[in-house]
């Protein structure tokens, strides 16, 4: 990697360590820019504030341990220039076809009150000079926010706030947004998506809002429930873990912790049953999901004829030239015969073939019949589709959701229409996101749930496949026979092995490997392995290395790093772009880290970039990534670019719902702390061909034998059984 001085500007937001004789400090630090992004630096410096703007000069360098990082030769304090926020706001989304270009020259001739002279006159943007029609554009956009558009702006970036929670504020208060974070800068927590408690408290800081102000402490209150509850999976946390959460955070505080309790009670922020708190959204989620499948179904379709699905599934097994075995079979009746029904399965046990024999048959028997296959993630919804022949979405675009207000279009009021309704990748889906699916079912005949019980639960809280299992109020089939196995697919007998818990590595030699090596050599065998895989003949995205962990000698950021520069080197032929510690470069293998439904692109989505164009090529003066993810162009400029990242190597959670010829998973000592059987199980389950896994064995075989290091603390199972 090539070393150069850079300069960046941001903020100190936690201090990892400080050795207050020499000066030697090492912290994160949040970039004052368009990604906000937060890396480590490291350097000497006689004094750190947190949250104080700070211009740093230094190199990225790449520490062997620990990764990327910024060491900092020199730091100074430096006042945040309000022209830069004014850029970043005019550059924005609100005002189509101003690029950064355009907005730095409006701020440079206008000056930093440019926005209150474009509102008493327009005319004077004729100085710029700009089109008749864009100055209109303009003119009317400021003239539709509130006389304290300016202020807002420097209240913003005097705290630390970046443009993207500006837009936001915008979009949810309009010209109220000033005035609304006057009354109470903490209502944006719960009012304007994508603000927590840290964000809402540098705003009120700057607003003069005092430490033990009620407003403050019961943000701070309802927050940590979330926060905890978010960090753990669990749908609750104690009473008592609460309190002590809170005295930690506030522990100088002399408001009354009861009294602030019941007040979260009684405005419902918070519920509570017996000594459990729920953050109010998981209590409804939970609530909500019993609730509905109790009622379920709300439409009868009418019963099938046993007789004649048995003489179509025959018919279906002379043409297709399968042969269903009992558990398949009972499977197929069983959703045919129950309106909400449970497939569960690990893998090459054959869940496809029940889906794709599913979707024929009940067009077969129920002529004009609406059948709908849906998966959590767009590479799980598309290899649905590929495997099965039939149309497959995503449950965020099945409920077509609003990225901007993260609130769903279809609901209990408009409806999703199907005669049924099957849900892969089931292990996936969280509790919330469960809720607000079953609330748009109303107009479903029958729901099948489909997913493998062995694998990671979801990222956020719940644990609902395990729950709906544990229940017993459904008919639930396990399909147990290894069908791949006639292949002889080592990684499907691994994978077996290890949910048993029976794994002798030595007996595996031609689809899985097993290479030992220390960590510091893990990086160069990944090299290898994925050099001589291309060598072979596979394509960059027929491989894929996954890692338990970002950071270490063997974490994601330092192999992306690593593989980038060996099969994407820098070429005088092909453009580039530092996005902080990162550099996008046309041909990089790029991983989609957030949803965005206007683009038809979701999380987890892998492309290439394939073309940067600069800020004076852009018709809107925006430096601007398009990158193709299976023919589908999504293109990326200013804030955008933090939604996207390599991946050359990336998470086992992000590659869930996918299946790659050839996965290679590098497991150190280091990983430990994250190695547990569900994790590595997943991992390896992500394998179609060969798998390849190098490091310690020790690791390896420590992380298989871990259960769980935290089992979900959920609710749900005990509310369907009091239901029942």
């Amino acid at each position: 990697m090539n070393e150069e001085t850079v300069k960046l500007t941001g903020q100190a937001v936690h201090i990892v360590y400080r050795n207050e004789e020499t000066g030697y400090s090492v912290i994160r630090f949040r970039r004052n820019d368009e990604s906000e992004r937060i890396l480590t630096v490291t350097g000497y410096f006689p004094v750190i504030e947190k949250h104080t703007m700070y211009e740093i000069t230094g190199e990225y360098v790449e520490h062997p341990s620990y990764g990327l990082q910024f060491n900092a030769q020199s730091l100074r304090t430096v006042l945040p220039a309000e022209s830069e926020a004014v850029i970043r706001y005019l550059s924005g989304p609100s005002f189509p076809g101003i690029g950064r270009k355009t907005a730095a020259r409006i701020v440079e001739v206008l000056g930093e009150n440019c926005l209150d002279l474009i509102r008493d006159n327009p005319e004077v943007l004729l100085e710029v000079p700009l089109s008749r029609e864009k100055v209109m554009m303009i003119h009317e956009q400021i003239s539709q926010e509130d006389n304290g558009m300016q202020e807002l702006i420097g209240l913003l970036n005097v705290a630390g706030i970046g443009q993207r929670n500006l837009i936001r504020l915008n979009r949810t208060y309009g010209k109220e947004a000033l005035k609304k974070l006057k009354e109470n800068p903490y209502r944006v927590i719960e009012e304007c998506d994508g603000f927590g408690f840290q964000t809402a408290d540098r705003i009120a800081r700057h607003l003069g809002v005092s430490e033990e102000d009620e407003r403050r402490l019961y943000a701070l209150l309802v927050s940590l429930a979330m926060d905890l509850c978010m960090q753990s999976g669990d749908s609750y946390i104690l009473y008592d873990e609460l309190y002590s959460a809170f005295t930690a955070k506030a522990p100088d505080c002399s408001y009354d912790y009861g009294t602030l309790f019941e007040t979260a009670l009684r405005s419902r922020s918070l519920v509570m049953e017996e000594d459990r708190v729920y953050p109010v959204s998981q209590y409804d989620a939970e609530a909500g999901i019993a609730g509905f499948l109790q009622l379920f179904p709300f439409r009868i379709s009418d019963p099938v004829d046993e007789a004649e699905l048995d003489r179509s599934l025959e018919q279906l097994e002379q043409s297709a030239g399968i042969d269903y075995d009992d558990d398949q079979k009972k499977a197929i009746h069983t959703v045919f015969s129950s309106p909400f029904s449970i497939i569960t399965g690990g893998p090459g046990t054959g869940k496809t073939t029940v889906v794709r024999a599913l979707t024929v048959l009940y067009r077969k028997l129920y002529p004009g019949a609406e059948v709908i296959c849906t998966a959590p993630t767009g590479r799980a919804a598309k290899r649905l589709s590929e495997l099965t022949d039939q149309a497959a979405m995503t449950i965020h675009s099945l409920l077509k959701w609003d990225l901007e207000s993260n609130t769903f279009g279809k609901n209990s009021d408009d409806p999703v229409y199907a005669d049924l309704l099957i849900v892969d990748e089931f292990s996936m889906v969280d509790a919330w996101l469960f809720s607000h699916l079953l609330d748009a079912c109303r107009n479903v005949s029958r729901i099948c749930i489909i997913g493998d019980e062995d694998q990671l639960p979801s990222v956020s809280p719940g644990c609902v496949l395990r729950d709906l299992i544990a229940s017993e109020s459904f008919p639930l089939i396990r399909l147990r026979h290894i069908y791949r196995q006639k292949q002889e697919s080592e990684v499907i007998s691994l994978a077996h092995e290890i949910s048993e818990g029976t794994v002798d590595l030595d007996a595996y030699r031609r689809d899985v490997r097993f290479f030992a090596c220390p960590p510091e050599d893990i990086r160069r065998h990944v090299v290898s392995i994925v050099s001589d895989a291309l060598n072979k003949g596979y394509e960059m995205n027929e491989i894929q290395v996954l890692s338990p962990m970002y950071r270490g000698s063997a974490g994601i950021d330092i192999l992306n790093r690593t593989l980038q520069e060996v099969f994407n080197p820098a070429d005088p032929d092909r453009r580039e772009y530092r996005a902080g510690e990162r550099i996008f470069r046309e041909g990089d293998k790029i991983l989609q880290l957030k949803n965005q439904p206007d683009d038809d692109v979701y999380n987890g989505d892998i492309g290439f970039l394939e073309e940067i164009e600069t800020a004076d090529e852009n018709e809107n003066g925006n430096l601007t990534l398009y990158v193709n993810f299976d023919g589908i162009i999504a293109a990326y400029s200013g804030e955008n670019i933090r939604n996207i990242t390599h991946a050359y190597c990336i998470s086992v959670h992000k590659s869930q719902g996918s299946e790659y010829p050839i996965v290679v998973l590098p497991l150190a000592v280091q990983h430990t702390i994250m190695l547990q059987k569900k994790l590595i199980y997943t991992a390896v389950t992500r394998a179609r061909r060969s798998l390849v896994l190098l490091g310690s064995r020790r690791a390896f075989e420590e992380g298989i034998s871990r259960e769980d290091r935290h089992i979900r603390r959920t609710t749900l199972s005990q509310r369907m059984k009091e239901y029942q």
